[in-house]
């Protein structure tokens, strides 16, 4: 969230920024609220001096005059109708406030949408097939390891079922990231909750911008987490870290909910775009000073993943039309998918700033004695399955169609070397 000070002093920064975003947000609104906040708070603040200087007066006097009563009387009235508005007044503000994005960072190109995205690196060469190669569900119809009938049986459209080897794969790929993130690039791990309360949905930005993609328990108000991102940064919610304590590292493996709607007769076909999928996430608490630093070396833990997997991959720099409503810059990871003809998102690294932070309150002492300072929070994918899994499926896969197993994954395959149908 930005800080309503900030609203108040650089508003035309924020429509410029919002311009370069491509969206609308209640800027005007947040102005006129505020300032009919703090006349409200003038007003209130003057009565309760008065309530004070008079009480004080008639307290030394014996006789109570009648129309110093009166007065008190009517403005304990007006303070406690004032304290009413004023309380409606601020959730209107706050709700305001919440619809608003965060600002772009000024190394952000300027676009309209995804065509506006700049490709920054690039790794590994699409492998030449001496066939053609299949897209991802006719590999899986052909190995017996995605079950799309009785998924759709069990749940509807846009669900299936990973069955022997196919689940295995997932558990081994699953297993094989958060063990590269602990071991080696100094994550601590972490298994959240995947029902959590409104306001952690406040936190992170999901709510109350994009409700309607999210899934809801109305009887305990309890939100299915989109992201583990949603637990991650609401961690230390409410909290001020001591000096010393930053940077903090996390990283957790989490069942993704999300009711997106998805285009008509786009992408029906396999398990691209779902309900329902897995993902492993990572998130970074820094000092304001070392976040960008931060994102480059979030970016460099997830190629990681794809590196030893032998995945080719490029990293996209997304610009301000294509930015996500909590961050201030983002890369984009997109594996190489042959069957499919297209590079697969299997990564979104974003720098927040402190605009989660701020939502979610937490702070830190940047040395004993200082006033506590909103950090940076950082999120990323580490990576995000089931698009991941069609990356493996699609690069190795042999003529007679199997599927080699990655050798970075046959430890947590038994030592199993290939994927072959019955």
């Amino acid at each position: 969230m930005l800080s309503l000070k900030f609203i108040r002093e650089h508003p035309d920064v924020v429509r410029e920024a919002l311009a370069k975003r491509g969206e609308s947000a209640p800027v005007d609104d947040v102005l006129r609220l505020d300032e009919e906040r703090r006349r409200l708070v003038g007003e209130e603040e003057a009565l309760r001096a008065r309530q004070n200087q008079v009480s004080k007066d008639i307290g030394r006097l014996k006789v109570k005059p009648p129309e110093l009563l009166a007065e008190m009387k009517r403005v304990s009235e007006r303070i406690k109708e004032l304290a009413a508005k004023r309380g409606e007044l601020e959730e209107s503000l706050r709700q305001a406030m919440l619809l608003i994005p965060n600002i772009p960072a000024p190394t952000v190109p300027v676009g309209e949408d995804e065509r506006g995205n700049v490709i920054v690196g690039s790794c590994g060469e699409p492998r030449r097939f001496d066939f053609t190669p299949l897209p991802h569900w006719d590999l899986a119809e052909r190995l017996g390891i995605i079950d799309f009938e009785r998924g759709v049986k069990l749940a509807g459209t846009r669900f299936y079922v990973l069955r022997g080897l196919g689940a295995r794969l997932q558990r081994a790929l699953i297993t094989f990231m958060l063990d590269l993130h602990v071991g080696e690039h100094g994550y601590a791990e972490l298994y959240p909750p995947y029902l959590v309360k409104r306001e952690i949905l406040e936190g992170s930005g999901q709510l109350p911008k994009f409700a309607d993609n999210v899934y809801h328990d109305a009887a305990d108000d309890l939100w299915l987490i989109p992201t583990a991102e949603v637990p991650l940064v609401n961690y230390h919610r409410d909290e001020i870290l001591g000096p010393g304590t930053l940077p903090l590292r996390y990283v957790a493996y989490s069942a993704c909910f999300r009711r997106e709607q998805m285009a008509a007769g786009k992408d029906t076909r396999g398990i691209k775009r779902g309900h329902q999928f897995d993902k492993v996430e990572m998130v970074r608490i820094c000092a304001p000073e070392h976040s960008y630093e931060a994102l480059e070396e979030m970016v460099s833990d997830a190629a990681d993943v794809l590196r030893r997997l032998e995945i080719p991959y490029r990293v996209k720099l997304l610009c301000t039309g294509d930015l996500g409503f909590a961050a201030a810059k983002t890369y984009d990871l997109e594996a190489w998918a042959p069957g499919c003809d297209e590079w697969l998102e299997v990564s979104s690294c974003s720098n927040a700033g402190d605009f989660q932070a701020v939502r979610a309150n937490v702070r830190y002492r940047p040395a004993p004695g200082a006033p506590p300072r909103h950090p940076h929070l950082l999120n990323g994918s580490g990576l995000a399955l089931p698009r991941t899994l069609i990356a493996v499926l699609e690069n190795y896969q042999q003529a007679d169609g199997s599927v080699t197993v990655p050798e970075a994954l046959r430890p947590y395959m038994g030592g199993l070397a290939a994927l072959r149908g019955d």
